[in-house]
């Protein structure tokens, strides 16, 4: 089967890059995924069910604006309400907890580095840097999409405001 390739759906400094997968849009079904969390543990979108989920895409922890901007949503968790929220990239699960235990962070990491199918399924692979896009994507209880944010430089951080209006709004 062959994957929709989007060329140059986003950039990185200035450069353009293909995204592989279709992009989702606001009403469409979260697709099923499996991730790689801490301890190795396998994580579903279904261990989470019946709860609002905020997932949030980055290229790699190590980069000053994914570091950022994950510690940004980890300091906003508390007038979120209640909800999931999901960081992923492609880093190995043992960086991502070396990562949160220095910043302090709590909430999930997953790593698709095992399982590139998320960010197909999710239109977030980048094809020639096999790293994700900065994405996201908050999903009802219902797991249907109420928001998507594709990041178009990926060196930028995403609208937090938007994202934020968006989770308060269910």
């Amino acid at each position: 089967m062959s994957v929709l390739e989007r060329p140059e759906a986003v950039t990185l400094r200035g450069k353009p890059f293909t995204l592989l997968g279709k992009e989702l849009q606001p009403g469409d079904p979260a697709p099923a995924f499996t991730l790689v969390g801490a301890g190795l543990v396998p994580v579903t979108l279904d261990d989470s069910a019946g709860t609002v989920r905020l997932i949030s895409c980055v290229p790699s922890l190590d980069t000053p604006v994914c570091s950022l901007e994950t510690k940004r949503w980890e300091e906003r968790r508390s007038e979120l309400g209640d909800l999931t929220m999901l960081t992923i990239s492609m880093d190995l699960p043992f960086a991502q907890s070396r990562w949160a235990a220095a910043n302090d962070v709590t909430h999930a990491m997953l790593s698709g580095h095992l399982h590139r199918q998320f960010g197909i399924d999710y239109g977030v692979l980048i094809k020639e840097l096999r790293l994700f896009d900065r994405a996201i994507f908050v999903v009802d209880r219902d797991d249907t999409i109420r928001y998507v944010e594709y990041v178009r430089e990926v060196s930028s951080e995403p609208d937090y405001e938007r994202v934020v209006a968006a989770i308060k709004a269910l």
